[in-house]
């Protein structure tokens, strides 16, 4: 859904899925060597926050494309989302 929040509508504003930002912090995640407890526990947050809402095949495709696949189980599992 679109919506103006200026009356200047040259403009747009992008924001992140709840989705991308779960892709995101695993990738960063998993790049920092799987160390960082604020990536992961927002990760959790996220998954538990929006839960069914969340889309799991577009979650489960960019996993796999991202080879985050195991670490997107590991935290759906811990936040006690089903896949």
């Amino acid at each position: 859904m679109e919506k103006n929040i200026s009356e200047d509508t040259s403009q747009k504003l992008y924001f992140a899925t709840p989705e991308d930002i779960v892709l995101n912090k695993l990738e960063w995640y998993k790049a920092g060597g799987e160390v960082s407890d604020r990536q992961w526990y927002d990760v959790i947050g996220v998954l538990k926050i929006q839960g069914t809402q969340l889309d799991m095949v577009y979650l489960r495709q960019w996993a796999e494309e991202l080879s985050i696949s195991d670490l997107l189980k590991k935290a759906l599992g811990e936040a006690k989302v089903s896949l």
